[in-house]
């Protein structure tokens, strides 16, 4: 099953506001309508910004789906979060969706075309939703980088059937840390709370993100940016220095005459963002003098003096 990209599919970005989301559809859907168009494959793109509205027309909808989009890309063999599949979608299994996809159906389930209504409402458990839990994950720059799941383990609070806490139990779950995560960011694991109560559906786990420090690099959104120790001659004549990054190294050139404090910057060397490109590593460049000199070194420094006549006050 492919994941399908509901704002690709409309052309709109994911911060379109509902009146953009509507005036999309309504172009696409006059332009590829089977009855009237004569564009290739216009029934499967009808079907599709058809699709594409329906998950995105309602909030309710829209936000279970923008919780699951940063686990997918458009066109892409999807999975995703842990035990999506097994509850049959965030939304519940079960129900015809009509001419709409399997990764439609395994979403939404019976909240497709036609069950918005009371029957939908009415088959709809009366117990209690069980509690949300709520934790800090910390994780180092590196692992934002890694295709690997990271394993998390949490407390879920349990309850009797009078609603009443009794115990908390320890569980696990390998979560898939999205492409493009901030510090702070919070993500929702739909169903992986506590259970409910008298058939009430389970509450989510929200974890939010922290940035565990890195000793040699600070984060500016999806740049990453190191200091660079350099000696004043190396700044005044220009080097190449071998500099530290996620992945590994790079040899960094450092031009003849370059300033204390200047920045450059390595392109595809910082974190990822949404789209799954990597920012910048930006180099901070830092002249370090030596902590002690002897005489004849004094009496060099004494010399460049003279001979540079250099006035870094000139215009202070």
């Amino acid at each position: 099953m492919d994941f399908k990209d509901y704002y690709k599919i409309l052309g709109v970005e994911p911060t379109a506001d509902d009146k953009a989301i509507k005036a999309a559809y309504r172009k696409l859907a006059r332009k590829y309508h089977p009855d009237v168009s004569k564009e290739k494959d216009a029934e499967a793109k009808f079907k599709d910004a058809s699709e594409a509205y329906e998950a995105l027309k309602s909030a309710d909808k829209r936000a279970e789906y923008d919780d699951l989009r940063r686990y997918g890309q458009h066109g892409q063999p999807f999975q995703g979060p842990p035990g999506w599949q097994s509850r049959g979608g965030f939304g519940g299994g079960g129900g015809d969706t009509g001419d709409f996809s399997d990764f439609f159906s395994s979403i939404f389930g019976n909240r497709g075309p036609g069950f918005g209504g009371g029957e939908g409402r009415q088959s709809r458990s009366t117990g209690r939703r069980g509690q949300d839990v709520e934790m800090e994950l910390p994780i180092f720059l590196e692992e934002t980088l890694a295709n690997e799941s990271k394993k998390v383990t949490f407390q879920v609070p349990q309850y009797n059937a009078n609603g009443q806490h009794v115990s908390n139990t320890s569980k696990s779950l390998n979560v898939k840390i999205p492409a493009g995560v901030t510090d702070g960011e919070r993500i929702r694991l739909k169903g992986q709370g506590a259970p409910g109560v008298g058939g009430g559906a389970n509450g989510d786990l929200y974890l939010t993100i922290r940035f565990a420090p890195h000793p040699k690099f600070d984060v500016e959104g999806e740049n990453l940016i190191i200091t660079l120790p350099l000696a004043p001659w190396e700044l005044a004549l220009g080097t190449e220095v071998a500099v530290p990054t996620l992945t590994g190294k790079i040899n960094l050139k450092v031009p003849a005459g370059s300033q204390n404090g200047q920045r450059m910057r390595a392109k595809g060397h910082g974190l990822k963002n949404k789209a799954g490109e990597r920012g910048y590593l930006f180099v901070q460049l830092k002249a370090v003098m030596p902590k002690a000199a002897d005489d004849e070194v004094k009496a060099l420094w004494q010399e460049l003096a003279k001979k540079a006549a250099f006035n870094p006050r000139e215009n202070f």
